[in-house]
């Protein structure tokens, strides 16, 4: 059965299924090439987002995700706010903060589920993506940009690196930036890296180094 080329995929937070979950599909795909011996160059999840690919690249594993839209919102808040735009695909909020922050305001930027469920109660946001504009200069240059990432309408106050929120982020900053390759970072405690490729058939390839750190086998 694990040495097939297609598979149904679904995910769950502690609260509720959710539509796209990137890491999640990452593991998945890492456990069938590399725990399952799946030889196949290319494996397709079926899952609520539509068709999902992985395939590996070196020594990383690149997902082939839908690419959503976003557009422009008004905002309010305390910090100033440079961009706010929204995906209606898949009810995330994109926040851009001014360029005038450093990547040190958003690493240590304090925030409760509370405040995010007491202000956002109608159901039209369920994702809340913080993002900056990389530096290119100083001990963190190189990365396009940057990204925290909320989701307490899903159970989870934050996500540590996320493929449903760079899905939309690509499109954002691939516009703002005039890039299709880009190199970027979520600054979650636990953090990573994702290299973007926007693809002309209205697709992203998402690719991110994994790492097994447990074993184990259900029985039922």
């Amino acid at each position: 059965y694990f040495q097939g080329s297609c598979f149904g995929l679904r995910w769950f937070t502690p609260a509720n299924e959710v539509p796209l979950c990137g890491h999640a599909t990452l593991a998945a795909a890492a456990v069938l090439f590399h725990i399952q011996k799946n030889t196949n160059s290319v494996l397709t999840f079926v899952t609520l987002s539509g068709e999902l690919k992985a395939r590996q690249v070196e020594d990383h594993i690149v997902l082939d995700l839908p690419l959503y839209l976003t557009y422009p919102q008004a905002a309010v808040g305390d910090m100033v706010v440079q961009d706010l735009h929204y995906s209606p695909d898949t009810k995330k909020l994109l926040v851009r903060l001014s360029d005038a922050y450093e990547r040190s305001v958003l690493e240590e930027l304090q925030v409760s589920t509370q405040r995010f469920l007491s202000a956002e109660k109608t159901g039209k946001v369920k994702g809340l993506i913080l993002t900056l504009k990389g530096s290119s200069s100083g001990k963190h240059k190189g990365h396009d940009f940057y990204s925290r990432y909320f989701a307490p309408w899903y159970g989870i106050l934050e996500d540590p690196v996320t493929g449903s929120a760079h899905a939309v982020l690509s499109s954002y900053w691939s516009e703002q930036l005039g890039k299709k390759e880009m190199l970027a970072f979520q600054c979650s405690r636990r953090g990573g890296e994702l290299k973007i490729s926007l693809r002309n058939d209205g697709r992203v390839d998402i690719a991110g180094k994994i790492a097994i750190v447990l074993k184990g086998s259900l029985t039922f």
